[in-house]
């Protein structure tokens, strides 16, 4: 035997309105006018392409800029140097053209030369000076080196021999040019002093012989022309 249940009227009304309730919503979210105005794809296309062209723009302008600063920069490295000089050199020529009379008539030139000349004398008597004590150790460290090989006896042959040279070379060379003998500075004495130094200086690496007879010879050359620079 079945049993039937009977539900209220008022209860069947409400669950029929709640499903219309829910289609009507569920109509108007699904809907066109719901979503919004449909956008043409001529304006979605510019909408997307504003960001980029707006970057572009900015990279132009960025590089622009930069490229000025360099131009800038490279128009104006070398400029403060030459404004400078340009300022100097416009200066002393004011200060030399407001000089007096006496100022620019002096023979500044040869004021030049004469002090140029002054020290170059400086040097040279300095030079014989320091050369004197210097060539007398080496020649007694090359004579104790002899007498070690017993060999002293041997000394005085290539020192007359170096003697009568540096009297040889410096004859031909005044007579190869004869204003050296008016010379303020005596140029072919330093050049003679030059050359047998650097003969003597490899001494101890010269054949056994050669340890005997070369450094002596050079020091004959050396000796007179020192006495030559002193006369």
């Amino acid at each position: 035997m079945t049993a039937t249940i009977t539900y209220p009227s008022h209860l069947l009304s409400a669950s029929s309105h709640l499903r219309t309730t829910a289609t009507k919503t569920a109509l108007r979210l699904h809907s066109p006018s719901t979503q919004g105005p449909e956008r043409s794809p001529h304006y979605l296309k510019a909408g997307s392409s504003h960001p980029s062209v707006k970057l572009c723009g900015v990279f132009q302008k960025t590089q622009l800029n930069i490229s000025c600063a360099i131009n800038m920069g490279a128009g104006q490295s070398g400029d403060p140097e030459k404004i400078n000089f340009d300022h100097l050199m416009n200066k002393a020529r004011k200060i030399w053209d407001r000089s007096p009379q006496p100022v620019k008539s002096f023979p500044w030139k040869r004021a030049l030369e004469n002090f140029i000349q002054l020290i170059l004398d400086l040097f040279v008597m300095v030079v014989k000076y320091l050369c004197v004590p210097l060539l007398a150790v080496s020649s007694l460290s090359e004579m104790s080196y002899c007498a070690h090989q017993k060999k002293l006896l041997l000394v005085p042959i290539p020192l007359l021999i170096g003697i009568i040279v540096a009297g040889v070379v410096k004859e031909t060379a005044l007579e190869l040019s004869p204003l050296l003998k008016d010379a303020e500075v005596p140029w072919h004495l330093i050049v003679t002093a030059i050359v047998f130094t650097l003969i003597k200086l490899p001494g101890p690496y010269y054949p056994y012989w050669g340890r005997i007879f070369i450094p002596h010879f050079a020091n004959g050359v050396l000796w007179r022309t020192l006495l030559f620079a002193f006369s």
